[in-house]
């Protein structure tokens, strides 16, 4: 047990459910009490915490596969720190460890929940990133769900982020024969095509998606991941080949909005090309978690596999964080730098 524990950890709770966008006073960051450690728990000092789309659909009050948040209650999510005390085998003060109860300064948790991981083989960040969630998302969503194969051609929409960067880097390691993606600046576009090597990329906002998708895939495609839904998925649609497979991974179009939104107006092509539409969940690919762990460390290691994060500092800037995620002000993975 360490000696000198901290009295008190700030974290985030949602004090509102939001109406369309989340504003300020939807959120409050308060002083909770942090105590030793009881019987089978640890006390984590968190480092780094994840804010993701997934969360916005968890601050409505509807069910979905994962609880919403409670009103009053301290939020949670991704989050990678250091052990500072410790009432559980086989957990020592100092090991580093990736667990559930982001959104705050110390987590109080049972230690089956939390997993040991090495900064010795990439950044503790790349735990909530690259080697985390959204890198085995990436990972599933296309070998197991799109079931991708060499010599497909594929689409990702919000290719700059942190699933879609991974995916489209993926699918060339694995041999496709054209890797195209959309972003929403001319910056993220270069960043795809000169620094994660996809053969093509265009600014959704320049113009239409249908036919800048078509200009840029002349032979259609075979795979579309989708992590934006709206437009784009009625583009890809279009645009598959016979046979074609469409990852459904997001539709952050819509999270906001508070009327309904429209679907695609050519579904009736589904039937013709014969497409198979899946959405994906990571929790249902754990099987998958040593082999991903395994491949992904070594195109990292070798350099062959290339990540961005944008990390905003501090606690207090959590919200600030989670609302330009949604509005698309981060290039790879959005992290809340505690350090």
């Amino acid at each position: 047990m360490s000696a000198a524990l901290p009295t008190s950890s700030r974290e985030w709770h949602l004090v509102a459910r939001p109406h369309g966008w989340p504003k300020a006073e939807d959120f409050a960051l308060r002083e909770a009490a942090v105590a030793a450690p009881a019987e089978g728990r640890i006390l984590v000092r968190n480092k780094y915490f994840s804010v993701d789309p997934y969360m916005r659909g968890r601050m409505n009050d509807v069910k979905s596969y994962t609880p919403p948040f409670k009103l009053d209650h301290p939020m949670d999510g991704g989050a990678v720190g250091e052990v500072i005390a410790s009432n559980a085998e086989g957990f020592a003060v100092g090991d580093h460890v990736l667990h559930g109860l982001g959104w705050r300064e110390i987590a109080d948790l049972p230690a089956k929940h939390a997993v040991k991981v090495d900064p010795e083989i990439a950044p503790l960040s790349a735990y909530l990133g690259v080697l985390g969630m959204p890198g085995l998302t990436a990972y599933a969503g296309l070998f197991e769900v799109a079931s991708f194969k060499e010599g497909d051609a594929v689409f990702v929409s919000g290719a700059a982020g942190a699933v879609g960067s991974q995916v489209g880097q993926m699918a060339k390691l694995k041999g496709a024969s054209r890797v195209i993606g959309s972003a929403g600046s001319d910056e993220k576009v270069k960043l795809l095509t000169e620094e994660y090597g996809f053969d093509a990329a265009f600014n959704y906002k320049n113009g239409p998606v249908r036919d800048q998708l078509k200009a840029a895939a002349p032979d259609g495609i075979d795979v579309y991941f989708d992590n934006v839904g709206g437009e784009h998925l009625e583009a890809a649609i279009s645009s598959l080949n016979v046979h074609g497979r469409a990852t459904i991974c997001g539709m952050i179009a819509q999270y906001n909005a508070t009327e309904p939104t429209p679907g695609p107006n050519n579904m009736a092509m589904i039937i013709g090309k014969r497409l198979r539409l899946q959405g994906v969940l990571v929790s249902d690919h754990s099987d998958l978690q040593q082999q991903f762990v395994q491949e992904v460390a070594g195109w990292l290691a070798s350099g062959e596999l290339k990540f961005q994060e944008t990390k905003v500092e501090g606690i207090e800037n959590g919200y600030d964080a989670f609302v330009g995620l949604l509005r698309g002000e981060n290039t790879g993975k959005m992290i809340v730098s505690l350090v």
